[in-house]
Formats: C-alpha cells, sequence, structure tokens
C-alpha cells in the first residue's frame, strides 16, 4: 500500500483518541487562545468574477467580497479539513463564512506538528455530516503566499473567524462584525466557547449550505 493509500488510515486510528471525548476536552485549554475581537464587516453579497483574486484586510478574513460558484463557493459542507495540497481558495471560504461556517485556520507550525493535525482532526469529527447546520464548520490552512505573506500574531499559530450579522435575525448589514480569536495552540474549549456565541444563526445568510 503506498504512503497517499495508508494516510487516511493512520488518521482514522489516530484520531479514535478522541470519539469519546467531549469538544471541549480536545486540545488545549481555552486560555491558549486571546480575547474574542470584531471588526466592521463588508462585502455581504458583493459577488465576483471566479478567478478574480480578492484583497482581504485581515489574516485571515472573516468577510469581504468573494466568489459564487455552484459546488465551489461555498464549499460543500461535507468535508471539514484541508492542507496546503488542497485548500479552496480564500474567496470560495469567505463565501461559507457568510453562510454561517466557523471556520479553524492553521498555520505552517501547526500544520507540521503532527500531534496538533491529529487534534484538528478529531475536533473536525465532532462536526461530521451535512443535514446539522450547527455543524457548518471547516479547518483550513493559511498559506504563506496568502495576502502577500500577511501573518497572525506573533506566538498565535491558529484563528477562528466569523461572518457576524450582529445577531441571529438580524438583517440591517451596517451591524455586520468579522470575528476573530486568535490561539497559540489547538483548543476545542475555545472553539466550543466561539461557536456557542457566535451560532451560524448570526451569519448573512443562515439558511444556505
Amino acid at each position: 500500500m503506498g504512503a497517499a493509500a495508508f494516510q487516511p488510515i493512520k488518521n482514522w486510528w489516530d484520531g479514535r483518541e478522541f470519539d469519546n471525548l467531549a469538544l471541549d476536552k480536545i486540545g488545549a485549554p481555552a486560555s491558549v487562545c486571546q480575547d474574542i475581537e470584531e471588526k466592521k464587516a463588508d462585502g455581504n453579497q458583493d459577488h465576483v468574477p471566479e478567478g478574480t483574486a480578492v484583497t482581504y484586510t485581515t489574516a485571515p478574513p472573516a468577510f469581504g467580497a468573494h466568489w459564487n460558484v455552484a459546488g465551489i463557493a461555498p464549499d460543500p459542507m461535507g468535508r471539514k479539513v484541508y492542507t496546503a495540497d488542497d485548500r479552496p481558495p480564500l474567496e470560495a471560504l469567505v463565501h461559507n463564512l457568510e453562510h454561517g461556517y466557523t471556520i479553524l485556520w492553521y498555520d505552517e507550525t501547526i500544520a507540521d506538528d503532527d500531534a496538533a493535525m491529529t487534534t484538528i482532526r478529531g475536533i473536525a469529527e465532532k462536526f461530521a455530516g451535512t443535514s446539522n447546520f450547527r455543524f457548518k464548520f471547516k479547518a483550513v490552512p493559511w498559506l504563506p503566499t496568502d495576502e502577500d505573506g500577511a501573518s497572525f500574531p506573533d506566538g498565535q499559530h491558529v484563528a477562528f473567524t466569523h461572518w457576524s450579522a450582529g445577531g441571529a435575525g438580524e438583517t440591517d448589514v451596517e451591524k455586520q462584525q468579522g470575528v476573530f480569536q486568535y490561539c497559540s495552540d489547538v483548543s476545542g474549549a475555545a472553539l466550543e466557547t466561539f461557536m456557542d456565541e457566535y451560532p451560524y444563526l448570526d451569519s448573512p445568510e443562515p439558511n444556505a449550505g
């Protein structure tokens, strides 16, 4: 069996340790994360042609103009974890954010740490499936080439982002906020709190997949 074929089996085997753990028990404690930040959002329903590069003002993005292509942008809900080999373009993922996803972004430090990546996969398993919109979650790498090399704050290797409508059911676009939290390590406890505070319903288009 080749290495590529073996990898999914290894990932499954390594991730079994998280099967019986609650999300908040996976990874580091929430104290590894900084305070949540909010920034005024723009780009609601601002669709640009597929292939158009959008310059985002934050690393990583939580809002902005984005592509709108069936099956591509937003990225379908089924797959939860990506690596540098196949991550969707930022312009596709930002459309996911508009639909209420929380995205966990990880940098090269985490990508190069097998234990940290196993933890991320264990977290992602808690969001498996496509029928429950509460599971709108993706874990993706922040690449050195993204936004001309823009990086997370010093010492921070993980970020959560969400596009808030300003509260569930809010329709005033002026109240939309981009929400960010940076962490030095992978924390299921912090992610759970973040997603409880900013659920998928608190987004510009929560009923879209």
